[in-house]
């Protein structure tokens, strides 16, 4: 069945048969021999899905030529251009590694961790130094699992399909079914966002993927609304975590690179008089917060690495996350003793 395979699964399955055919290959053999199109439909549907999957191909750069029958010029087949797509033999250097290394530390997330390990591992044997790549591991980027509601939301925003989930909001914790439009699925500052349209208010809007409670599910048809050409994803997702000033953060030598990248000039503002002295030989930086709860989690993965001086709601965030995970272990232990 076509439902039975996300879109990019389907793509993959397609980009492969045409790689491989001796020849060419028709729609009929499309359509019957390659996974993700449903043989028992019409024949219009498969048409408009084939037509949609090939231009999107040849937009990704795949070269997915026609070749005409030698007895009927109208006999069409399809392959991929191999001389045009095939890459030079590859000579990855250390430096090149270590950046492909920290690519794949971005992606690891459980959706995604198999395929970025599998990748890396690949590209790694034709190097010829991986063990350079170690004095770059200290920048390993820090960006929270996106969970299962990333894989369908990037499917449903590339066919363009409306999504149905159970959405927990941040301000007052109340927990709504929301139906979106999804535009863009964005990584930010340590979490995952979709930018879209929220049907039942009628609006744009931001949403964490943290904060989804319920299984993603499509609803309607592909093809169903249009990305506004103008959309600038990042600022709207910016001016959701704009606006909570600046944290006062104690960081271990060599540590939290993330967040030293980020450390501003304070200015006239100081460390304010009642916070926490810093632990000894760690250094003091002023980070913008944005939102505090995102700071918070992001510090909380940095463990004894940063010690949070001020502001006080920020300090108690992450105090609170610690003592969760502190309980959350203690169960665990239990269960199994």
């Amino acid at each position: 069945m076509a439902d039975a395979l996300p879109p990019a699964e389907r793509l993959l399955n397609l980009v492969i048969a045409l790689v491989n055919t001796p020849g060419r290959m028709t729609k009929e053999q499309i359509r019957t021999s390659v996974a993700g199109y449903d043989r028992d439909g019409s024949t219009e549907a498969f048409e408009r899905m084939f037509e949609r999957d090939k231009e999107t191909l040849r937009e990704l750069g795949v070269p997915v030529t026609t070749v005409h029958g030698p007895a009927h010029g109208d006999d069409a087949g399809y392959r991929v251009d191999l001389d045009a797509y095939a890459l030079p033999p590859m000579e990855l250097s250390a430096a090149q590694l270590g950046v492909l290394g920290l690519a794949a530390e971005f992606w690891q997330d459980q959706v995604l961790r198999a395929d970025a390990a599998r990748g890396l591992t690949k590209l790694r044997a034709v190097g010829a130094e991986p063990a350079g790549t170690d004095a770059i591991m200290g920048l390993a980027p820090r960006l929270h699992a996106a969970g299962p509601a990333l894989a369908p939301l990037l499917d449903a925003a590339h066919a363009r399909q409306a999504v149905e989930f159970t959405y927990r909001a941040a301000s007052t914790g109340e927990v709504l079914r929301r139906t979106v439009q999804p535009w863009r699925v964005v990584g930010s500052r340590g979490g995952w966002y979709l930018v879209g349209f929220d049907t039942g208010r009628g609006a744009p809007r931001v949403f964490r993927l943290s904060r989804i409670v319920s299984d993603v599910v499509a609803v309607g048809p592909p093809g169903a609304f249009t990305v506004p050409a103008d959309l600038d994803a990042q600022a709207m997702i910016a001016a959701r975590q704009e606006g909570e000033g600046l944290a006062w953060l104690a960081v271990a030598p060599e540590r939290a690179g993330a967040l030293r990248s980020r450390a501003v000039d304070p200015g006239d503002e100081a460390l304010p008089a009642d916070a926490p002295p810093p632990p000894p030989g760690h250094d003091v930086l002023a980070v913008p917060v944005g939102r505090t709860a995102d700071l918070a989690d992001e510090i909380v993965g940095y463990t004894d690495a940063v010690v949070v001086l001020a502001p006080p709601q920020l300090r108690e965030a992450v105090v609170r996350r610690l003592r969760e995970a502190v309980a959350a272990a203690e169960r665990l232990g239990a269960r199994r003793g």
